[in-house]
């Protein structure tokens, strides 16, 4: 259904902070301050949506709508609605809550809460409260009879017990004579079939003004913080934040913002809104001229990432004179060489931006600024006056005349410089200029070993490398650093498919065969173990910055997750997994793959969604797409081909895999892929989207029910860029488990379709799962058990199946480096400990309970007292979610900005 614009206003501030903290904003409405029939009935019809989509109202959010005018509660719960919906790719079919408000509210949406939230309580008895906000395994969770409100036992003791009062505490239901509801019924056993086993109830809570804004100011502060680049996602969120701002940048901006792109985009924010203000900022802040060259891309309304298919197609919007001025005054004062080579390096962006500075036009005043673009146009000097003032050019540049009389400036580059010493096989003075640069001697350190490697065979490490990585590591970005550990950890062979991901708008990659010579373990391993030590290192600085923690508990299936790279090209997901990862599929025999897509007015938009299936060896053994919509015994089965998708639907295809009778088959792979059968980008199509859910066999077979289940979408990720095949990821049927890819395959001219590009499609999977192997990139485990030793002296690590629990003391005289290595192997726990899931997860909550820790789970179902504080990574939500703020929340890309050089 189309979206009521004059109901569902657009307000990025709400949905951002329903996806990032789980709160919901409610503005006070003219309403009394008790609810009145129709708005209970309509809360009650809210509650019911919300419980279909996982999610249940705590006690101060359902007081706070309770208040509102009816019409009032009819907006407020259709936006909640449609941003739930909004996230997980369900807004297209979501019909709007109340459409014949308050007339028509259904008279059995209490029969449904009722049923939904019994049907929760069979499945897991460990849900959350509405008063306290915690999930609670001692006291229990029951639902109150007969409104099917959830209470632990120790809220219900003080609030209807001890008080005496016999009403339900947010609703004021009379209550009957026994607590909980029996969820033994018909209804609630149907309901249970339709969850996953342990599925639990997605807590929404109510955010105040003073609330929502130290959220957003602690949000900016943390992105503007983060020294890894941003993802689409997070360039969104910054781009919100900054409207909400105050308006003196002294009350927020930081004196240093690490991440370039980042940089631009703030500074092109604050020129909009008040470029007086805005314009003494930019000498402090602009440290090289490739950010100048940032900040006009981004104050004509770019990305800032300086991409050549942006160049080709922006429109630079004119610079007024006085900030023209202000940035060649910027540009002047870097040093000549410097200057003339950063320009150089995007030739072809600064001859467009010359065109908007003029610096031709101030060649007095700014003299190197001209002559730096002298070098960029080849211009001759005397032909703009500049003769005279630069005869004698400072190095590198150079005066040269032409065979025509004409004076001319050229500049040796820094990367000339570093390939001629190479040429001449002379290591030692590559690694000398390369030191000057240290982010450059790392990301060529896999390069510089392996020349060695061949022009010396048999010799150690070099001894001018050996002096100078130290220091370089010490200064390197996360990166490069963790580029490099990935790159040397694990053993390679000559002839070895290697993977690149080229820098671009999309996650593509290209691989081909390396028959360059290995580099040998003799030469690597004493660099890896470099790169652990600054690891740790940083990790310790942290933990003397920010205080260390009494706990630290981990998640052994981190070592499943790659660290975030190339995030600035990852699509907008739902669930933020890293590309390359492996992560098991959730329980259930069914997976029903999706896309959604619709396309502008007057054009005809063909998406296809494919899954071709491939041997152990990789051999092409079949598919399933609009060609054969039924593969074997319907082992998978399509839903049809759409050729177009008009506004205001769109249109929606489906692939039901059923693992099972997969798993007989001779397939091992199943690649998931998105085609545009008639060559149309992506990012041409008003929206475009596809993910997965899995079902149970009921909800498979029960076709007439609708194709869509919402509270059952696991991953969704957005359709975006000048792509045309997307493959999202990569099933292994026989192990269960899933590798989320988010990459695009080159896609050539003309119509596409699986059988077409199978070969393509099946060696870039085969190569992707050798370059993400066990033990060949940087982790999250690796990241979290440099955390946790350098951070405390108590670690616990669950193991992958929930029920073994390892607990680790550093021992009196254990060196920091020695228990990390302890941890990151699992060897030597001091004691061990084998009980079911939901056991294992009570004594972890226990520990946490009044102490400062660090926390790196995948799922987060650890229940979180009232009293932690310290730190959080998590993949899933979970019950650890209702932690109060005490409890930092960090993603992974914060996690890998930690360790970020502090000096």
């Amino acid at each position: 259904m189309k979206k009521p614009s004059a109901v569902v206003p657009e307000t990025g501030l709400d949905a951002y902070l329903l996806r990032r903290h789980g709160t919901v904003l409610v503005e006070p409405g003219a309403g009394p301050g008790q609810p009145q029939p129709w708005t209970a009935q309509g809360l009650v019809a809210l509650e019911a949506d919300l419980a279909r989509r996982g999610h249940v109202l705590t006690a101060p959010l359902r007081a706070a709508l309770g208040r509102l005018r009816p019409l009032d509660l009819s907006a407020a719960g259709t936006r909640l609605l449609w941003g739930i919906d909004a996230m997980l790719g369900a807004d297209r079919s979501h019909v709007p809550l109340f459409r014949r408000f308050p007339e028509g509210v259904p008279s059995h949406a209490h029969a449904d809460y009722s049923a939904i939230i019994r049907g929760y309580l069979l499945c897991q008895a460990s849900q959350v409260c509405l008063l306290c906000e915690r999930s609670s395994l001692e006291a229990g969770i029951g639902a109150l009879a007969p409104c099917a409100h959830l209470l632990c036992g120790d809220c219900y003791r003080e609030r209807v017990e001890d008080g005496g009062d016999r009403h339900c505490p947010l609703c004021r239901t009379p209550l009957e004579r026994k607590r909980r509801l029996s969820t033994d019924t018909r209804a609630a056993r149907k309901a249970a079939r339709e969850l996953q086993p342990g599925q639990q109830l997605k807590p929404l809570r109510l955010a105040g003004p003073a609330e929502v804004a130290a959220l957003a100011a602690t949000a900016l502060t943390a992105l503007l913080a983060r020294q890894t680049p941003l993802s689409p996602q997070d360039r969104e969120d910054l781009a919100l934040l900054l409207d909400h701002t105050p308006a003196d940048p002294a009350d927020w901006l930081p004196a240093e913002i690490p991440v370039r792109e980042t940089r631009a985009t703030v500074l092109a924010a604050l020129l909009h809104r008040d470029r007086e203000a805005a314009r003494p900022l930019l000498a402090g802040h602009l440290t090289t001229a490739t950010d100048v060259l940032r900040l006009i891309w981004a104050w004509s309304g770019a990305e800032p990432d300086l991409l050549p298919e942006t160049a080709r197609t922006l429109r630079l919007r004119s610079l007024p004179r006085p900030l023209r001025r202000e940035l060649l005054a910027v540009l002047d004062a870097f040093p000549a060489g410097t200057l003339a080579e950063d320009l150089r390096r995007h030739r072809q962006a600064w001859l467009r931006a010359g065109e908007l500075l003029h610096p031709y036009e101030h060649r007095a005043r700014f003299p190197y600024a001209a002559a730096a673009f002298a070098v960029v146009r080849q211009s001759d000097l005397d032909l703009h006056g500049l003769g005279p003032q630069l005869r004698e050019a400072p190095a590198p540049l150079r005066v040269s005349e032409t065979p025509g009389g004409h004076t001319r400036l050229t500049v040796e580059t820094f990367a000339a410089r570093v390939e001629h010493t190479l040429e001449q096989g002379d290591l030692p003075a590559t690694v000398r200029l390369l030191a000057r640069r240290p982010g450059e001697l790392v990301r060529r350190l896999h390069h510089l070993l392996r020349v060695h490697a061949t022009c010396f065979p048999g010799e150690p490490l070099p001894a001018e490398l050996a002096e100078a990585l130290p220091g370089a590591l010490r200064a390197v970005a996360p990166g490069p650093l963790l580029g490099a550990y990935g790159r040397l950890r694990a053993p390679r062979g000559i002839g070895e498919r290697r993977l690149y991901f080229p820098r671009g708008r999309v996650a593509s990659a290209h691989s081909r065969f390396d028959w360059g010579t290995p580099v040998p373990d003799r030469l690597s391993a004493p660099v890896c173990a470099l790169i652990e030590a600054e690891l740790l290192r940083r990790a310790e600085q942290s933990a003397a910055a920010s205080g260390r923690y009494e706990v630290a508990v981990l998640d052994a299936a981190l070592a499943d997750l790659v660290v975030p790279f190339a995030e600035r090209a990852s699509a907008k997901t739902l669930v933020a997994v890293p590309r390359g990862s492996v992560q098991g599929l959730p329980g259930g025999q069914h997976l029903r793959l999706f896309v959604h897509w619709m396309q502008r007015p007057h054009q005809r938009v063909d998406l296809d969604l494919s899954v071709a299936f491939y041997d152990e060896e990789w051999q092409f053994t079949g598919l399933c797409d609009y060609t054969r919509l039924v593969t074997g015994p319907r082992a998978a089965v399509h839903s049809g081909d759409f050729t177009t998708a008009p506004p205001p639907h769109g249109a929606t295809e489906f692939v039901d895999l059923d693992l099972r009778a997969l798993g007989k088959a001779r397939a091992r792979y199943a690649v998931v892929v998105v085609f545009s059968y008639n060559d149309i980008p992506f990012e041409d199509l008003t929206d475009a989207f596809a993910g997965f859910m899995t079902l149970t066999p009921s909800e498979a077979a029960r076709q007439r029910t609708g194709s869509f289940h919402p509270r059952s979408v696991r991953q969704r990720l957005d359709l975006a860029g000048d792509a045309r095949i997307c493959v999202p990821m990569i099933v292994d049927l026989q192990t269960r488990s899933y590798t989320w890819t988010d990459l695009n395959v080159g896609s050539g001219t003309g119509f596409h379709n699986l059988y077409r590009h199978h070969a393509v499609v099946g060696s870039l999977a085969a190569d992707v799962l050798t370059h993400f192997a066990p033990g060949s990139r940087a982790t999250l485990w690796d990241l979290a058990c440099a955390t946790a030793a350098a951070g405390s002296d108590e670690v616990l690590v669950r193991d992958r199946t929930g029920r073994g629990l390892g607990v680790y003391h550093r021992g009196a005289d254990e060196p920091v480096s020695a228990f990390a290595e302890r941890l990151r192997s699992r060897h030597a726990s001091d004691r061990r400990t084998e009980q079911p899931p939901d056991d294992t997860a009570r004594l972890i909550a226990e520990r946490l309970a009044g102490a400062r820790a660090f926390a790196a789970l995948v799922h987060a179902d650890v229940r979180a007292p009232a009293e932690v504080c310290g730190t959080l990574y998590r993949l899933y939500p979970g019950p650890t979610d209702a932690a109060p703020d005490t409890l930092e929340r960090i993603t992974a890309g914060e996690l890998t900005a930690r360790f970020a050089p502090k000096g």
